[in-house]
């Protein structure tokens, strides 16, 4: 079984394990490289539940799976709202939104979409996949039985070789949870890339455990934490995740250019090959003070 195993995120609906690891694999041995690591190659795994979210060919499903994208629940409004507000502190297309403007109305989510529209973050998507993205945030934190699902297939995946899971966007949420619901686990460094778990009220609060006095739960078992966000990645919203989850997180900047949330810019960073090798090399000390390298 894996060393590593990858999480990843929102919007992969219609690609599958073997399609993320044409992606995932080169660009994280790339990162490696980077930064120097010299160890053997680490074994990859993927835990895929995209496929959780892929809309049914008929009618027989879920009514949340097939409500029309111009139907919008209040915690999806003010996911698309906080994105607004996010891009205009960093991009000069988009206007930024004033207070009268931030009243939770179908009027100014559609006023919010038409500005995301202008926002390099969101150049090329349409409104339809930035409500898509939002809904399956949502559809994950309200809907128990898929997100008990997405739990297992992280679990399914977990071995006693595991020691690093690396996790994008909503995955961090998928991992974190994970990781709390299992401190038996032998994981002991986990990699989050452009998380939203930092999101007030839509996300933070919603997190499994809940968060006590507004600090989040450090995972049992864990040693080491590293976020790594681009300062222009809309949907990690809250970069320093030290601020939610103790300072024991190591919070991390990279620049990804115009691909500010894309997976492969983030995986090709030296700090987080770094972040990765330092995982590894822990191992490697642990098996060989066993005897067991």
């Amino acid at each position: 079984m894996a060393e590593i195993v990858c999480v990843h995120g929102m919007a992969q609906q219609l690609k599958g394990e073997n399609t993320l690891a044409q992606d995932w694999r080169p660009a994280l041995l790339d990162g490696l490289i980077r930064a120097g690591y010299r160890g053997k190659e680490p074994s990859i795994d993927f835990a895929f539940y995209g496929d959780l979210f892929r809309r049914p060919g008929t009618m027989a499903a879920k009514p949340q799976q097939v409500l029309s994208d111009s139907v919008m629940d209040p915690v999806e409004e003010a996911l698309i709202l906080s994105w607004w507000r996010e891009s205009s502190k960093t991009d000069p297309n988009v206007m930024p939104p004033d207070a009268a403007t931030m009243v939770r109305t179908p009027l100014s989510t559609q006023r919010a979409l038409n500005a995301l529209a202008s926002a390099h973050f969101f150049a090329g998507f349409t409104q339809h996949l930035i409500r898509l993205f939002a809904k399956q945030v949502h559809l994950y934190l309200q809907d128990e039985d898929l997100r008990a699902t997405a739990l297992h297939r992280v679990a399914a995946q977990i071995s006693e070789d595991t020691r690093v899971i690396v996790a994008h966007s909503l995955g961090s949420v998928v991992a974190y949870e994970s990781l709390c619901a299992n401190p038996d686990w032998p994981v002991h460094t986990f990699v989050s890339l452009g998380s939203p778990l930092g999101v007030p009220s839509v996300i933070f609060e919603e997190l499994q455990p809940e968060p006590t006095d507004g600090v989040g739960v450090w995972p049992a078992g864990l040693v080491r934490w590293t976020n790594i966000a681009d300062r222009g990645d809309v949907v990690a919203l809250e970069k320093n995740l030290s601020k939610c989850f103790g300072e024991r997180v190591r919070d991390l900047l990279v620049n990804n250019e115009a691909n500010a949330h894309d997976v492969k810019p983030y995986l090709t960073a030296e700090v987080t090959g770094r972040a990765i090798a330092d995982g590894l090399i822990e191992s490697d000390r642990g098996r060989r003070s066993s005897g067991t390298g």
